[in-house]
């Protein structure tokens, strides 16, 4: 191996360590990647996780910057040596990508690389993605591959571990999906039958209140005083119910995790790149974030479900002692200054009074064919 025996297996034993610590999709990619390099002194390493049409689901890379990787632009298809990989599930190892005859090249942002070892990541018969290093950090053999049997090896057995992690990943955050889930439904009944009840009781009180009208008019203004009543505790409960509805993941994990492990789904289900960012932002009261967070979903879902957009990148950043969302988009964009018609249409009255109603504010650029962004800001607690 590229390492002696000791150092070797302290390192492996680090990577395999820094891997089971973590239990979000992305975060254990990342892990995988920035291991996968360190492990075997390669300049750059990715991982790929395909999807079902021909692209990946995620794709994360170490080695290039993030100017570097926003230039290079789309993730690349499966197509080539990574095609190979993902359907033939076998390891690559080139002395230079770039002269094998399925190479097919790459954006003119894209680093060069020329030595390259790749191979699947393997659950069971099932290929769930392709890890690959380039640009081997040693001196190279006239016409050979700077990495060897031995990084080929000690890949494999990280790959190995990458997929039971990767799958204890998935499975973690398929639960945790399944537990919300399954008290949205408990809760979705419980208020069903609550507000029935409420709302039967309410229709028979008001009856009763017409019938004695005009016969016994002290017994009408009794019962429609019950009406009242009733009506009032109608109301408690729904706000009881609403308070109740908050998402738990606000309350396990912060406003920022939840925003971006929703971005990181998102990224995943629809072809446009959807990002996240947050720096400096300390938890708000959970009325703040929990609004800053309706405003976020609201605002994503026009962008990925109406705007056509092929990029869309949120950002929450500390402002003052508050907290300032920006969730920009390059879709088709609309005219703003027909603020009622977009404002029906685009649940821009619903943001408003999210924002408002926690002392915050919202402002939204926007116009045909430019993009649309919507920035909220809230005071702090």
């Amino acid at each position: 191996m590229s390492h002696g025996p000791r150092s070797g297996l302290a390192a492996v034993s680090s990577a395999l360590l820094a891997m089971s610590r973590h239990l979000e999709v992305r975060d254990v990619l990342k892990t995988i990647v920035a291991s996968a390099r360190e492990l075997l002194g390669a300049q750059y390493a990715a991982l790929g996780v395909p999807d079902d049409h021909g692209g990946f689901a995620q794709f994360v890379v170490d080695g290039v910057s993030d100017e570097q990787w926003r230039a290079i632009g789309p993730l690349p298809r499966q197509h080539g040596i990574l095609a190979s990989m993902l359907h033939e599930a076998r390891a690559e190892r080139l002395a230079d990508v770039r002269e094998d005859p399925r190479f097919e090249g790459w954006p003119s942002a894209h680093p060069e690389m020329s030595d390259f070892l790749g191979l699947p990541i393997r659950d069971g018969d099932e290929v769930i993605g392709a890890l690959f290093l380039a640009n081997k950090d040693c001196p190279k053999p006239d016409g050979g591959c700077g990495f060897t049997e031995d990084d080929e090896e000690l890949l494999s057995i990280l790959a190995q571990h990458a997929a039971i992690a990767l799958t204890n990943a998935r499975l973690y955050e398929r639960s945790r999906e399944l537990t919300i889930a399954e008290e949205r439904s408990r809760l979705a009944h419980e208020l069903h039958d609550a507000v029935s009840q409420k709302l039967f009781s309410l229709r028979l009180t008001a009856q009763a209140a017409a019938a004695l009208v005009d016969r016994d008019p002290s017994r009408a203004k009794g019962e429609l005083q019950q009406v009242a009543a009733l009506a009032a505790e109608a109301v408690d409960e729904l706000r009881a119910a609403v308070v109740e509805l908050r998402p738990a993941a606000l309350d396990e994990d912060g406003l920022a995790a939840t925003l971006r492990t929703q971005v990181h789904v998102l990224d995943r289900a629809h072809t446009a790149h959807v990002t996240f960012r947050s720096h400096g932002v300390r938890a708000l009261p959970a009325a703040q974030e929990e609004a800053l967070l309706r405003v976020a979903q609201e605002a994503l879902h026009n962008a990925l479900r109406h705007a056509d957009a092929t990029r869309v990148d949120v950002t929450l950043d500390k402002h003052g002692p508050g907290a300032v969302l920006r969730v920009s988009d390059d879709g088709r964009g609309f005219d703003t200054r027909v603020v009622r018609r977009a404002g029906r249409h685009l649940g821009l009255v619903s943001m408003r009074d999210r924002a408002s109603g926690v002392g915050g504010a919202l402002t939204v650029e926007s116009a045909p064919g430019k993009g649309t962004v919507i920035e909220m800001e809230v005071p702090g607690g």
